[in-house]
């Protein structure tokens, strides 16, 4: 049976996320909005949702199902939908340019 790893949402991005418009397609996770809580024997998203509930745990509407190979599944209202983690860009290294040197005026 597959594992799934259970990310919940954290209470100040949820109800940004309960207000926000319906949009489909894949949805956007950023992992400092997410604790991970533990994981789950399921045979997939829905019945995850179903255990959780019967456990008295119930995922709610932004938190994340993430399988096995790494596919991240978003509870929302309407049932599961794909999501994708948005990792931040790395900073780039300041370079600082080398010291100009110029030439020497001693060569008289």
């Amino acid at each position: 049976m597959p594992l799934y790893r259970i990310f919940r949402m954290k209470d100040s991005p949820r109800q940004q996320f309960r207000w926000a418009p319906h949009v489909s397609g894949s949805a956007s996770a950023k992992p400092k909005d997410y604790e991970e809580r533990g994981s789950v024997d399921a045979l997939h998203e829905y019945d995850a949702w179903r255990l959780l509930r019967e456990q008295g745990d119930p995922l709610l509407v932004g938190d994340l199902l993430e399988s096995q190979d790494g596919q991240l599944r978003i509870c929302k209202y309407v049932g599961f939908e794909p999501a994708q983690w948005i990792l931040p860009e790395p900073k780039p290294e300041h370079v600082t340019p080398a010291p100009s040197v110029e030439p020497s005026a001693a060569a008289t």
